[in-house]
Order: structure tokens, then sequence, then C-alpha cells
């Protein structure tokens, strides 16, 4: 049975992306990283380069309003604005809106906590300011949106998160574009300091060549470095002329935990996200439907699930940088795709981790692989064999509570 594309209710196209992030963009010269360490939070951090930061703090004079807004906020405004001119989106029109972040307004709320310590009284804005609804609510009051605004936290998948919704809502004809995201903010003492509690922050000394080790699995200690960062995406629902790339797969999953900061050995939840992701986009539906990657590609054959995986180019891990979290991923990988591995890649090495911001950023990485057809390596990974085109590449993220998400991106 042939269905016409258009009818494919599961095509998601992206028209329009942003990220911004310690490397300033993913140009940044592959084999260097872009972290740098900080005398005062006596760490290594990932921030954002000082021109970039001056002229997204250009934007509180824009508005009286927008003088009191805590940094992820003001992230997740400006990367907004830059995906949703590239999709050509146009203020007051029709879309709906989720971002979402870990942390929210770490800055302001530990800046007015301090101011409550020691007077015993709090700043009038301290509330309105340093709930997580800001990020998606300034947002929605920049661009003046007519839709839906959501924002959330379910850590560090939570940008990937926001994807899962915006793809939801477009596949219930709720609304015909969405415009999803995370944003992170939280370079500060306290955030720092809950990191190295845990013993996952890198003690890697001030001269390291490569404080964070995201993806070696050799590694005989914990290496993750805090970055901040953001990122936006523009999701129209079916095909477009437009599209930088296409979602064609999506899968999600929560796994029993023994430790509130811990997944199993192999990952469970990562093995039933990415084989979800997988046989959304490669298999069929209940009544033998077409998926809509095999009717893009005008492919109605019917695969096993090992014949799927062959179609995954590369996967954008997780792995942050933590001898634990790098090497179940990597297991959970070698459950699903066995001795045929897909290319394994990540961005943290570079630029950190970015808690809330950190999946979406992942896809920022995929979709230039995508875009350019090449890969993406780690410098300090054994050199992997690229296949002659990249096409299809699998985006993981989890967070703290074991939940996962991994989203499939296909070249348009």
């Amino acid at each position: 049975m042939q269905i016409k594309i258009e009818d494919v209710k599961h095509v998601i196209a992206i028209t329009g992306m942003a990220a911004i992030s310690a490397a300033d963009t993913t140009e940044n010269q592959l084999g260097k990283h872009a972290l740098s360490y900080d005398d005062q939070l006596e760490a290594w951090v990932g921030k954002l380069p000082s021109a970039l930061k001056a002229e997204i703090e250009a934007i509180r004079a824009e508005n009286r309003n927008y003088q009191a807004l805590d940094a992820s906020v003001l992230y997740s405004m400006y990367v907004s604005r830059l995906a949703t001119q590239q999709a050509g989106w146009q203020q007051g029109s029709d879309f709906g809106i989720n971002i979402g972040s870990s942390r929210g307004a770490t800055q302001l709320f530990e800046q007015y906590f301090e101011h409550f310590l020691q007077n015993n009284k709090s700043e009038p804005l301290a509330s309105p300011t340093t709930t997580l609804g800001n990020l998606s609510s300034w947002v929605a009051q920049d661009l003046q949106n007519n839709g839906p605004d959501i924002s959330h936290s379910i850590t560090c998948s939570t940008a990937l998160h926001a994807m899962l919704n915006g793809v939801a809502w477009l596949q219930a004809g709720m609304c015909d574009k969405f415009l999803v995201g995370g944003s992170e903010a939280a370079l500060t003492p306290f955030t720092i300091a809950q990191m190295k509690a845990i013993k996952t922050y890198s003690r890697a000394p001030a001269d390291a060549q490569f404080p964070c080790l995201a993806l070696d699995l050799d590694k005989t200690e914990n290496t993750m470095v805090l970055g901040e960062g953001a990122a936006a995406v523009c999701l129209e629902k079916g095909m477009n002329e437009n599209a930088l790339a296409y979602i064609t797969g999506v899968g999600y999953a929560t796994e029993k935990l023994k430790h509130a900061v811990s997944i199993s050995a192999e990952a469970l939840c990562f093995q039933k996200s990415m084989r979800m992701a997988i046989e959304d986009a490669f298999g069929t539906g209940q009544d033998d439907e077409i998926s809509a990657f095999a009717e893009m590609k005008n492919d109605d054959q019917i695969l096993t699930f090992a014949e799927m995986t062959k179609k995954v180019d590369a996967v954008v891990m997780h792995a942050p940088g933590t001898i634990a979290g790098d090497k179940t991923e990597y297991l959970a990988i070698k459950k699903i795709f066995g001795e045929r591995l897909p290319l394994l890649t990540t961005n943290k090495w570079k630029i950190g981790h970015t808690f809330g911001a950190s999946g979406l950023l992942s896809f920022d990485t995929a979709m230039h692989m995508v875009q350019r057809g090449e890969y993406e390596e780690v410098p300090f990974i054994s050199a992997q064999k690229p296949p002659q085109q990249i096409k299809n590449i699998l985006v993981n993220a989890v967070g703290f509570g074991g939940n996962a998400v991994s989203i499939l991106v296909s070249k348009a």
C-alpha cells in the first residue's frame, strides 16, 4: 500500500536552529576544546565567549522588563530569535513554545537567597524571576507568538524532552509549528560544589590537555566538566522545501534505579529509547503503514530490527565524562547494534556538560554531521572509519531519575 507523504503524520521538518556554547558554534576547530580553568571556581568550566556574552547581555537594554531576567532566560531568547529568523517565522504568528532547563534561574536564585540570608527579607522580584516558567514565557513575550507556552525540567534530558513534546503536539494536529529548546547558565559556586560533592567533577590540573575525557572508556576517574549554553529548534509538520533535516524517529524510557544518580550497568533506559526511535523511523505501524522515513526514500521494504540498525550511521552519545555514565551507555549501544557499531561521538569533551541544554547541543552536532556528511571525531578516541555518506544519526540524552530520550535525525 502506497501512502502519500503528506499523509504521514510523524514526518517532522527542522526549518531553523541556533545554538550557543563555550565553542560559540560547532565551527570550533576539531582537536581543540573550548574549556577554561576558572581560578575563582577552582574548576574547569565551559564558558560562553566574552564577545558572545556581551551581545546576549545587550538584550537587557531593549526593554526595561528584561533587565531583571536571569542569564538562562536571555540565552533562550537569543537562540530563539536566531532560530525563528532562519525558519522565517514572523512575530505574532502561530506556533507553540517549549523551552526547558535543568536548573533554571540559578544565578538569580543564588543571588536572591544570599540577599535573604543577609537581610532576612526577600527582594520583590525574587519569585517571578526565578521560576522555570520564565524560559518559555519571556521568549513568548519577546516573539509574541500565538500558541501554547511550556517550560519544564527533567534534569539532563530536558532539551530532548522539549523536542518530544513539540513532536507530540505536531503529530496530534494541535499545532503546525513548534519552537523547542533548552537553556542552562549554572556556572555558580554552589552548582560546582554540588557536582564535586557527588564525585563526578573533573580534577584535571589547570594545564590539562583534555580535562573532560568524555567517551574515553579507559579513564580511571570521573572527568565531567560543567558548561553553559542554549539551543532552539523550529519544528514544522510534514515535508518542507526549506527543511534542514527531518526528525524521523523518537524514543523515550525510564528505568528503576538503585541510586538517585545512577542507571543500570547496561543502561536499560537507553536500550529502550534507542530501540523505540529506530523502530519509529524504519519499522511499520500497527496497520502496516510504511514509516515516514521509508516513504521519504521510496522504500516499502519491511526490515528486521537488525537490518534497521544498519541504517543508523552514527550516535551522538550523552557521554557525560563519568566512568559509569560513559560505559553504561556504550554497553547499551552494543546491546542494540551488536557487532556492527555505528560511529560514536560526543561534544562534551569540547564544550562541557550543559545539563538541561545538553541534548539539543548534541542534536546541533548531529545536524552539522548530517548536513555536511562529515563525522566529528573525538581527538583522544581511536579513529573510526566513517561511511561514504552520513544520513541518519541517533542523539541520546539521559538525566538523574533514569529518564532517557533518543531522537533520530535524517538528511533532508
